[in-house]
């Protein structure tokens, strides 16, 4: 994408930090759907972008989707490993008494962390969770200290943690926006594990259990992720779709039946897929840029992006979009690898759509003293 230099840095920089995650209105988009639940959010998962939202960070129980955590710790767990999916635990009696949705795991009973896993992702097992909770940890509450710990370093910052199961307490406790975090960072660090969200059926002793996320049998583009319910938590859905390069998660929490929250989450996903496109703009390592150098043993120096760069904007308007390099005037050597000299600013309709670090390709050494002098020279003149 053709850059221009930009020097206006203080207004630049005053558009960046005037937007968030959230995409601005344009006026090729019409505004989301309308629907009857208490909160949403729909996240585009390459850009992190928010498209459409409404109560985005009222806290709320979130029931069973709770699960998501729970299958991230545990996915963090085998990752690192601490435990293996052939590891085998024994069922206490607290998790064979669990109530509600069960995998019905036996007291005493040996069972594997894959079969667990199954059982809580597939069959949202309130027992399965326990019992992986107490086989990580030693115990749920300790469990959830980690859960906490997770929560926190994926910027889950109105969401809080007491149980593994999702199971009513005024400890446990989530948002749409922390939970479309939290399942982004499913799917990006663990993603052989995600995949079994897809999965339509478990059976476990002989018992067959169907995933209770109703969108995996009528949208094909959808292969995730969780439901949950308790009365006072409503109806909630986590979803995912994936339609060509673009990923979407929807978050929808209390609605007030299984029909509505499929309804709404899918409501959700075709708005985003029909009105806005997800596109990678720069390869990690891009040169985007090369700037002048002063003192320094070259003259010039090459910036690039530190990682891939997405933008998710309105269909249609790609080649509207524009990149400009905003970078210090004056850039005096010694330079670092790695360093950030600048960010390029991509803008559609004079909206800053994505903001990123520009870092230098290389490192670039003072000169010698000699041409150090004569550049000092010309910078008073320049």
């Amino acid at each position: 994408m053709p850059l221009t230099s930009h020097r206006l840095f203080g207004f630049i920089c005053a558009l960046i930090a005037s937007t968030g995650h959230c995409i601005e209105t344009f006026p090729s988009v019409p505004a989301p759907p309308t629907l009857a639940v208490a909160s949403f959010v729909l996240l585009d998962y390459a850009t992190g972008s928010v498209l459409a939202e409404l109560n985005p960070d009222d806290r709320a129980e979130p029931a069973s989707l709770t699960k998501i955590m729970t299958t991230y710790v545990a996915a963090d767990a085998i990752a690192s490993g601490a435990i293996a999916l052939s590891d085998k635990t024994t069922v206490s009696e607290k998790a064979w008494r669990m109530e509600g949705s069960r995998m019905f795991i036996e007291v005493n009973k040996q069972v594997t962390v894959d079969e667990l896993l199954q059982g809580i992702i597939i069959q949202s097992g309130n027992d399965a969770s326990v019992a992986l909770a107490e086989a990580i940890s030693g115990s749920e509450e300790v469990f959830a200290a980690v859960m906490n710990h997770h929560a926190a370093r994926l910027g889950m910052t109105n969401s809080n943690f007491s149980n593994s199961a999702g199971m009513p307490d005024p400890l446990t406790y989530s948002t749409a926006r922390d939970l479309a975090l939290l399942t982004a960072a499913l799917i990006r660090d663990f993603p052989e594990i995600y995949r079994r969200f897809a999965e339509m059926e478990y059976t476990y002793a002989g018992i067959r259990q169907f995933n209770r996320n109703r969108l995996l049998h009528r949208d094909a583009s959808v292969d995730g992720v969780k439901t949950g319910r308790t009365e006072a938590a409503g109806y909630c859905l986590v979803s995912a779709a994936e339609r060509g390069d673009m990923r979407l998660i929807a978050v929808v929490m209390g609605a007030d039946s299984d029909t509505a929250r499929i309804a709404a989450s899918q409501a959700l996903l075709n708005y985003g897929f029909r009105f806005y496109e997800s596109r990678k703009i720069y390869s990690a390592g891009d040169v985007i840029a090369t700037h002048k150098i002063w003192k320094g043993a070259s003259d010039e120096i090459d910036l690039s992006v530190a990682a891939d760069v997405h933008i998710a904007i309105p269909r249609g308007k790609f080649d509207l979009v524009e990149a400009a390099a905003v970078i210090a005037e004056v850039l005096e050597a010694p330079i670092e690898q790695g360093q950030s000299i600048g960010r390029v600013v991509l803008t559609l309709d004079d909206k800053v759509v994505a903001s990123v670090p520009l870092v230098a390709t290389h490192a670039v050494t003072k000169g010698s003293i000699f041409s150090q002098a004569i550049d000092a020279v010309m910078m008073r003149l320049d």
